[in-house]
């Protein structure tokens, strides 16, 4: 079933609002929360506007002052407009703010580069203790916002725009700070998060197994803290990491992948993701997925020319593979 990761987020937070009285939601006039959903909110509930370092900046004094705010607004004007806020007013305080980031990625692809994320979980990552996740599918979200009261210091939370569909139900349960292993294979690792790279890698392993090559299946849905054991124990067997991600190619989850393996298990990294330009193309995230091929047919294409040219170099050794 399809389902929107921001309106499972917004639907899971008002029960855990009436459980936690701590627990406040601030909007930036974001349309995700309605009139009803306000008065069911009550005084836990305020719409700040369009200001979104004003937002971050009352969110910081919230938590300084012992509530936990949970914060609404695009996933680009959250990593690029209130910076200086995130880095200064609730980083660096080590603040339990729970930045959740709409429209992350290409999810805004029909209003242009102005509001499309393609730089944020390069930014937030490199922020010292903020936690950094991607869910992949609605109940993905409903777990990470459950879990989320338990976090220490600041949280942020990349959500999407549209229903997307679910991941399949032997995925076993989320937990943030630890990666999903969703299909096991002996030969190469497909490492990716968030709901579209998340289901390409899935059918790419699918059509691989068919020529018989076996792949692991990752969902990095945590990027800080990143779950360096599972990674290289996947990585540590096989002789090419994929990595896909529905962000610039720097500083996203394959910028994490590679810096990890070149310190912990040295392995070639195929890093797949947004061309490094702005956005030209004009159209919903579907079509720019589509457009700039994030998707299960790259994959396959970039598995299958990493690994034929090895084979016709005569290489066999893993080691070849370091870059």
């Amino acid at each position: 079933m399809s389902r929107a990761t921001r309106e499972a987020y917004r639907d899971r937070l008002l029960p855990l609002l009436h459980r936690y009285p701590e627990l406040m939601c601030l909007d930036s006039d974001t349309g995700l929360f309605n009139a009803d959903y306000a008065v069911a909110a009550g005084d836990q509930y305020l719409n700040l506007g369009i200001a979104e370092h004003n937002l971050m900046g009352m969110a910081a004094g919230m938590a300084a002052s012992g509530r936990i705010p949970f914060v609404n607004t695009m996933a680009a004007f959250a990593t690029s407009r209130a910076l200086e806020a995130v880095k200064i007013d609730i980083a660096y305080n080590g603040l339990p703010v729970r930045i959740m980031a709409t429209h992350g990625g290409l999810a805004a692809g029909h209003l242009g580069p102005t509001h499309q994320a393609l730089e944020d979980l390069a930014v937030m990552r490199v922020l010292p203790g903020m936690t950094v996740v991607v869910p992949a599918d609605a109940a993905a979200t409903e777990a990470f916002v459950e879990q989320s009261p338990n976090v220490a210091g600041p949280l942020y939370v990349r959500l999407g725009r549209k229903p997307t569909p679910a991941l399949p139900v032997t995925a076993p349960p989320p937990v943030i700070g630890q990666a999903q292993t969703l299909r096991q294979g002996g030969d190469l690792v497909l490492a990716a998060c968030g709901p579209y790279p998340v289901l390409a890698c899935l059918a790419a392993a699918e059509v691989l197994a068919g020529q018989g090559i076996g792949a692991t299946v990752l969902n990095m849905h945590t990027l800080c803290p990143f779950d360096t054991e599972a990674l290289v124990a996947a990585a540590r067997p096989a002789s090419l990491v994929v990595t896909l991600e529905e962000h610039w190619r720097s500083g996203g989850l394959g910028g994490a992948v590679a810096e990890t393996l070149a310190e912990e298990a040295p392995t070639r990294v195929l890093r797949l993701g947004m061309p490094d330009k702005f956005v030209d193309e004009v159209g919903n995230q579907e079509h720019l997925v589509a457009h700039y091929d994030l998707t299960a047919e790259r994959v396959v294409r970039a598995v299958r020319t990493a690994l034929d040219t090895t084979a016709r170099s005569g290489r066999t050794d893993r080691k070849e593979y370091v870059p």
